[in-house]
């Protein structure tokens, strides 16, 4: 038997339900703010991501999925959406039509690492840019937003974790004071930590080996390094997340994986998913656009992993078992009335009505069933002494009650079943 490829998953109909209920919260949430939808393609230029996202980052080094296609172009299937983002915000002039621009995606992105909970070879983000702005109350408006969709959804006991990462000037200060203070222990330093040592310094921070996590707790921290400015902006962002009373907290260890962030960077964690705890994360990214050859643009943004926002609901119990339901179920009593029951389902189909009936043959008894397993709301009876007299019987499935109704009348039918 052919199985799905390791690292991917089916969204079966059993599951559509949650998962069409978190996109509709998605939506629903982006509109309050003023976000519009973009949709990028599932693949792009290779280059796009290692100039975007950053050579030395994992991402770009071994997560990738790359090939060459027949025209000999490197194409990457997107491992990311904000680097596609800036690609189609660049390429169709959208900053000559919009002084400021919010933009939201809901998008499969692939990377090839080990599968585990929460985390899967292709999966799937929603997330946010806002485009134009420079404000700390843009960077503190996409906290609120995503940590908005997450409590909204019903997750619980999160936690917001925020930081700077300040100006790249300020930043390579910080990473020449922390090398120095590494050099002494690099002996002691896992291995993936000794290689980021002169290549990607910071994710260190990163790291899950217990000596690097003792070490990195005693090293210098990036705000003691930042300037003025970079600090007033920091400020500014805590003062607003204060004003609306959302709790958070600073971590100077927090510093994001991708070499596009300056300034604000900023998690949302849920006790409930184990080690991959990180539901959302995003920040500043004022230096991007530049990089891939537009005009200096300030613009912030976030992430959020759908897949461990379920799992975590998952496990808080706050997930939707309740199952599809549908209007009308028609139960065909006398076998020879196939085309009496199609013709029914067609019509109330056309006026909005879900509808299904029996395509198996099954008994009387049977099709009630499968009506009661499918949560149908009313169920339709078509033969019998009734249909001799052009008449259908109406059954209400939560009360019990039933009438007649002329079968030729699709709205008396109708009217039946909103009562």
């Amino acid at each position: 038997m052919i199985k799905a490829i390791t690292g991917t998953k089916d969204i079966l109909p059993n599951d559509i339900n949650n998962w069409r209920r978190l996109e509709n919260l998605i939506e629903s949430r982006m509109k309050l703010y003023n976000y519009r939808e973009i949709r990028t393609p599932v693949f792009e230029e290779t280059s796009l991501f290692s100039r975007g996202i950053g050579e030395t980052t994992d991402i770009v080094s071994k997560e990738m999925y790359t090939f060459t296609d027949r025209s000999g172009t490197s194409i990457t299937l997107k491992p990311e959406m904000t680097a596609s983002v800036v690609r189609a915000y660049l390429e169709h002039n959208l900053g000559k039509q919009y002084n400021f621009l919010k933009m939201y995606y809901i998008s499969p992105m692939f990377r090839q690492e080990r599968p585990q909970a929460g985390r899967l070879r292709q999966f799937h983000q929603f997330g946010a840019e806002a485009i134009g702005s420079n404000d700390p109350a843009l960077d503190a408006e996409m906290i609120e937003l995503s940590y908005s969709v997450l409590v909204n959804f019903g997750l619980k006991n999160l936690e917001i974790k925020i930081n700077s990462l300040g100006t790249p000037e300020s930043r390579e200060i910080y990473k020449n004071e922390l090398r120095s203070y590494l050099k002494s222990k690099f002996s002691d330093l896992s291995d993936d930590s000794k290689k980021r040592f002169n290549s990607n310094i910071l994710r260190i921070f990163d790291s899950k080996d217990e000596t690097d996590q003792i070490i990195m707790n005693q090293a210098p921290k990036i705000l003691s390094y930042l300037d003025g400015q970079d600090l007033s902006h920091f400020e500014e962002v805590k003062k607003y997340l204060n004003l609306i009373g959302l709790n958070f907290s600073v971590d100077e260890k927090l510093v994001r994986g991708l070499d596009y962030y300056t300034n604000t960077t900023f998690e949302i964690i849920s006790p409930k998913i184990g080690s991959q705890s990180a539901l959302c994360g995003g920040g500043r990214y004022n230096l991007l656009i530049e990089q891939l050859g537009g005009k200096p643009t300030p613009a912030t943004g976030f992430a959020a992993g759908m897949e461990r926002i379920l799992l975590a609901c998952q496990n808080e119990n706050c997930m939707d078992s309740s199952g599809q339901k549908i209007d009308v179920y028609i139960v065909r009593i006398d076998q020879d009335k196939e085309s009496e029951v199609f013709k029914l389902a067609s019509q109330l189909r056309n006026n909005g009505i879900t509808t299904e009936h029996d395509y198996l043959s099954r008994s009387v008894k049977a099709q009630m069933r499968e009506a009661n397993r499918l949560n149908s709301n009313f169920v339709i009876m078509v033969g019998g002494n009734e249909f001799k007299h052009g008449n259908v019987v109406v059954k209400n499935m939560e009360d019990g009650t039933q009438v007649e109704t002329k079968f030729s009348d699709i709205n008396e039918i109708k009217r039946k079943l909103s009562k």
